[in-house]
């Protein structure tokens, strides 16, 4: 909305500078896009009038002209046409004398042109950046010749009115009253603490009944709630005067005619978008609101037909559409040179309607665009009798007595109550009852005879409870005065995360600090996804939920895992030629509720149960951490990620088993963890069948964790240990054992035979080739013993050691290596 600040001016009384206004409204809550200053290109130039022409002595082309602003007479060089020696004479023109400034940052300086001096330069409409639109009088190829009795000497921007400052706001929807002149200048008023003047409507009814020469209709009250007409007679079509195209030219729109004119500058000035039709088009004089009929089409004011659907509102005459209801009139019905009698109309009409409208015929207007915001029922009436006032006020026609008015129900202000304790106590503030009433007052509230109660102004659909009114006050009472204060009570809460986010957050960040890049896959996925994966058919994971209006084939469920979209993107960067990747997923996987499922809400299986007609219970969610690897990464890179994210959050229980039977992973290659006595998730190699079906040829790895389980068993507390004061024996074991035996296992072992003076075993070598038969590998452990209490002894540590190698050698039928 671009509001000219000198018409801002004839409804408020303030002074100060453009920018202390933008400023000023913007805290305020009328957002300033941006200050464009009229003519701020423009220097140095002023009207002057031709004294004396005469050729040029030494080219064809050119005359040598004195031209007079006033006070002074200088020599100005010129190859204008429209020059002429013997007829120019008299003429005023607008000359850029030296030192001046034109648009496109032309600067003008003293010079010769072919040996005579030149002062300055004789300017046209386009040196001027002005168009032949707004300017018909003036020669486009030529000298701009300005009429005889303009002033001579005065600057060129005041001649045309280009002394203004625009300030362009952004309106937000919930704000229709403030596309307009009079909106803003309500909002300035009450900013600056000044008075708002609205214009006052005096008007003269000097015609017959408006009644005796049309009718007005409306056979949908739902989609127009009001319909308002005028007739005016003896209209006399011509340009309106000056001041009014200079309003219109600075707030964006283009001056045509007086008619046309008055309803753009009424719609600027009130918000309320309004239009006339030549009554003489009018068959019937009549005014129908009504839906068009099937097939039925209009020409529009733009000269493109428009084909028109049974839910479209529009404007007829008995017989014919006339204008598309809120968007734009029609061909048929506008206003020409030879109209003698037109019909103002000023209705209300549904905003969605007209919005739709509006799109499906590709046509977004000044008009429109005002009406699908939703407007103000009174404002109609107001901007009908400010045209006609207008009207008679330039003498262009003869108001006729009455309005047609059509409306089924008036509409009724709203009523909040006031209480300024409340006011203060929500916003932690002090302001006294009396301000509040000011601000409000400003605003066009009005007050019950208690000031207990507020009644909301129509225009203010906005505001329907009483924390809109806290709003009103606090923008004017400035949001920058209000200090932070604590709240009170109960309601006064210490800021910070949950223990679930924190535990969240320091997955996330242990898999970053791995190396692992974090992805964001879809939730949803296709069927095909459980055959790639090599699930069975009978796998609970295909139990899917099905989504009602699926997109296509590949997006008709929510994914039950997400080891599809994880093998998926190792897979696109593979076959991008990506060396190596490791990436992981903090996302949810999904499964059908079971109906009257009650789960906690932070456990596992979420479910959210709502009664209604049918019962709809929502899907069984679950928190799962992914990741995956290839290029250099092996199934010790998953495991280590695994006892990395054990430690962050100091998770102790823990241990990996053998996996052998989940088929999108290598059967030999591939481990669940538990947690706690609970599995918490899996790690391994991808089985080179399922690597196939995702176009990965290179090993991958992938694994998952329960993010629940983890939660459930991390802990935030930390225990401290100190340093050792006692030292440790460290003893290596070298092993040959069956291909069957796990690590798990021997670890298992050689802690429960080493009992509390172990301090840690650590694998370190593992061995398959010539030296070892076949069936079998050779496993060594670095073992460290050390005591609390006291210095450990060789004797104490042999014999520990022997009865560890007996038990592996009884147990799992380990041989000792040499």
């Amino acid at each position: 909305m671009k509001v000219p600040i000198k018409w801002l001016k004839d409804y408020v009384d303030i002074n100060a500078s453009p920018e202390e206004i933008a400023h000023r409204l913007t805290i305020s809550g009328s957002k300033v896009e941006g200050l464009e200053k009229q003519g701020d290109e423009i220097k140095n130039v002023r009207t002057a009038r031709i004294m004396g022409i005469w050729q040029h002595p030494n080219a064809n082309k050119l005359k040598v002209t004195k031209v007079f602003d006033g006070k002074d007479t200088v020599q100005v060089v010129t190859g204008a046409g429209n020059i002429v020696i013997g007829s120019s004479e008299g003429k005023i023109v607008s000359v850029a004398f030296v030192g001046a400034e034109l648009p496109g940052n032309i600067k003008i300086s003293k010079g010769k042109l072919r040996g005579e001096d030149s002062n300055g330069m004789m300017c046209s409409i386009q040196e001027l950046n002005l168009s032949a639109e707004d300017y018909p009088d003036a020669d486009e190829d030529g000298i701009w010749i300005l009429p005889d009795n303009t002033e001579v000497g005065i600057d060129i921007k005041d001649y045309l009115g280009l002394n203004d400052t625009i300030i362009d706001f952004e309106i937000t929807p919930n704000r229709p009253d403030c596309l307009s002149v009079i909106g803003m200048a309500r909002e300035t008023a009450a900013t600056f603490e000044v008075k708002f003047t609205k214009p006052v409507i005096l008007l003269k009814e000097d015609g017959e009944q408006a009644s005796k020469y049309a009718t007005v209709e409306v056979q949908n009250y739902d989609l127009c709630p009001r319909y308002a007409a005028r007739i005016i007679t003896d209209v006399k079509i011509e340009p309106s005067p000056i001041w009014m195209q200079d309003r219109l030219s600075a707030a964006g729109v283009r001056a045509i005619n007086n008619i046309v004119d008055i309803t753009n500058f009424v719609m600027l000035e009130t918000g309320q978008p309004m239009h006339a039709f030549d009554l003489a088009n009018l068959q019937g004089n009549k005014i129908v609101v009504r839906t068009a009929y099937e097939n039925e089409s209009m020409t529009t004011l733009d000269g493109k037909e428009r084909e028109l659907d049974t839910d479209t509102l529009v404007i007829a005459d008995a017989v014919k559409p006339v204008a598309l209801a809120g968007v734009m009139g029609g061909e048929n019905s506008e206003v020409t040179e030879n109209t003698r009698t037109i019909l103002f109309e000023s209705a209300n009409f549904n905003g969605t309607t007209v919005r739709r409208a509006a799109k499906k015929v590709g046509l977004r207007t000044e008009a429109s665009s005002r009406f699908e915001k939703g407007l103000d029922l009174d404002n109609v009436i107001y901007a009908l009798d400010r045209a006609a006032m207008l009207i008679e006020e330039l003498g262009t026609g003869v108001v006729c007595k009455g309005i047609m008015d059509c409306i089924k129900t008036k509409p009724v202000k709203k009523e909040i109550r006031f209480i300024p304790e409340n006011i203060n106590k929500f916003l932690g503030t002090d302001i006294s009852a009396q301000r509040m009433v000011d601000i409000l007052k400003s605003l066009e509230f009005e007050f019950s005879a208690d000031m207990s109660k507020v009644n909301v102004p129509i225009f203010r659909g906005d505001v329907e409870r009483e924390a809109d009114l806290i709003e009103e006050v606090a923008r004017f009472y400035n949001y920058n005065n209000i200090k932070p204060t604590l709240l009170e009570g109960k309601a006064s809460t210490k800021g910070g995360k949950t223990y679930e986010q924190k535990m969240r957050d320091k997955i996330v960040n242990t898999a970053l600090a791995c190396g692992y890049s974090e992805i964001y896959t879809y939730s949803i996925t296709g069927p095909k996804i459980f055959d790639k994966l090599n699930i069975s058919a009978d796998d609970e994971l295909r139990n899917a939920v099905i989504i009602s209006n699926p997109i296509g084939e590949d997006l008709s469920i929510m994914r039950t895992t997400t080891l599809g979209q994880m093998l998926e993107c190792l897979s696109q960067n593979y076959n991008k030629r990506i060396e190596k990747a490791k990436l992981f997923e903090m996302a949810y996987i999904y499964k059908p509720a079971e109906a009257g499922s009650k789960d906690s809400i932070t456990g596992l299986n979420q479910s959210i149960h709502s009664t209604g007609p049918d019962d709809i219970y929502l899907p069984e969610q679950r928190n799962i951490l992914t990741f995956g690897a290839y290029g250099g990464a092996d199934f010790y890179d998953m495991k280590g990620l695994c006892e990395e994210l054990f430690s962050a959050l100091k998770i102790k229980k823990f241990n990996f088993q053998v996996e052998s039977t989940n088929a999108t992973f290598h059967p030999g290659r591939t481990a669940k963890i538990i947690i706690g006595g609970q599995q918490a998730g899996i790690i391994g190699e991808i089985h080179p069948a399922t690597a196939e079906n995702f176009g990965c040829d290179t090993r991958t790895y992938c694994g998952y964790l329960f993010v629940d389980v983890l939660i459930k068993n991390a802990t935030e507390s930390a225990q401290y240990k100190p340093l050792p004061k006692f030292p440790s024996i460290t003893r290596d074991i070298a092993m040959l054992v069956e291909d069957s035996v796990t690590v798990a296992d021997i670890e298992r072992l050689i802690k429960k035979k080493a009992g509390n003076i172990l301090e840690k075993s650590k694998l370190f070598d593992v061995y398959k080739g010539k030296q070892v038969p076949e069936g079998y590998k050779s496993i060594a452990y670095s073992v460290v013993f050390r005591a609390e209490n006291r210095t450990l002894t060789d004797d104490e540590v042999s014999k520990v050691m022997k009865d560890i190698l007996t038990a592996l050698e009884e147990k799992h039928g380990a041989q000792l290596r040499g």
